[in-house]
């Protein structure tokens, strides 16, 4: 499971994305980074992430690469925690340390 930035970065990129109005084809990580004052790897990681765990879509290659929202995972995701998480299928608890089940 990612880890989640205790700054709040990741939330901040996906606020940018949104709020500046990006163009169709999305942002680069060099516009993320100068825009947020982050380091270029820094913004790369975090855009990456986000891109991983399906927030947002990539068009482009190499240095070019452009990151934008994908809307409907992200209402997906805000569903989730508006709802909570709810367990699903049965529980299936760890086994205790030295016994066999």
């Amino acid at each position: 499971m990612p880890r989640t930035p205790v700054d709040g970065t990741r939330l901040r990129v996906l606020t940018l994305l949104r709020e500046q109005d990006a163009p169709a084809d999305g942002l680069t990580a060099e516009t993320v980074a100068a825009l947020l004052g982050l380091p270029h790897p820094a913004a790369l990681t975090h855009l990456r992430l986000l891109t991983a765990l399906g927030l947002l879509r990539t068009d482009g290659s190499g240095a070019r690469v452009r990151y934008r929202r994908d809307e409907a995972r992200i209402a997906e995701a805000a569903r989730l925690f508006e709802k909570g998480w709810q367990r699903v299928g049965p529980r299936h608890d760890p086994p205790r340390s030295g016994t066999l089940r």
